[in-house]
């Protein structure tokens, strides 16, 4: 596969996400030193720089058909990308801490194409059990919900007991004839008719003594 050096060098450098970067110890391939370098991770491409900020790129790692493993033989907190087959090479690479390694191990062993592929199959299979899972039995959209219950103005309270339930008013036109029930009670419509009627009946009566007075014959109404 040929590369282009140009367009990777630009790509290195330009604005394009980060997966990660930092400084990390490389061991040369003919200097058996390791000599620091900082590394930028974007993607499957692991980029290495002479220093921070510099414009070119001393070299780049496709992270492909490898694997990162311990460099137990080597350095302290050292690890190697090992690339399967004859003929080629492994870089080995060091961090200045066990945290600083583990978290470049994971990062570069997340990058490749295959482990990329192996996530998207394990995602598909989890969305592939969740759609055959049934979803537990709902309300209906349409069903009805009850309004919420609002404050009876017309309602009693004795402050001086508050264990005492509220009373209802219920006025049949003057305040002597005033009936005091409880909230709960049922009234029949007879009940109401007689306590909406009996003040009105009272006046009629009134009013027929009068007429009576002058026409004997007139009769009182009454229940």
């Amino acid at each position: 596969m040929k590369i282009n050096e140009k367009n990777l060098s630009t790509f290195a450098v330009s604005a394009t996400p980060v997966d990660k970067e930092g400084y990390l110890y490389k061991k040369g391939e003919v200097n058996k030193n390791f000599v620091k370098r900082y590394f930028v991770l974007k993607g499957n491409l692991l980029f290495y720089f002479e220093k921070k900020g510099e414009k070119e790129p001393v070299g780049v790692i496709i992270l492909e058909g490898c694997t990162i493993e311990l460099a137990e033989d080597e350095e302290q907190f050292s690890f190697k990308v090992d690339f399967h087959g004859t003929n080629n090479r492994s870089y080995f690479l060091a961090a200045e801490s066990q945290e600083s390694m583990e978290q470049w191990m994971k990062a570069l062993a997340c990058a490749g194409y295959d482990y990329m592929k192996l996530m998207v199959s394990e995602l598909q299979r989890q969305l592939d059990d969740i759609e055959d899972t049934p979803l537990p039995v709902t309300q209906a959209a349409n069903s009805p919900v009850p309004p919420p219950r609002r404050h009876n103005p017309f309602n009693k309270v004795d402050n001086s007991n508050p264990h005492q339930r509220s009373q209802s008013v219920r006025s049949t036109g003057r305040i002597d004839d005033c009936k005091i029930v409880d909230s709960k009670t049922s009234i029949s419509f007879k009940e109401l008719h007689n306590w909406y009627g009996r003040p009105i009946l009272k006046d009629f009566n009134i009013w027929k003594h009068q007429q009576k007075d002058q026409n004997p014959e007139v009769n009182l109404i009454s229940f």
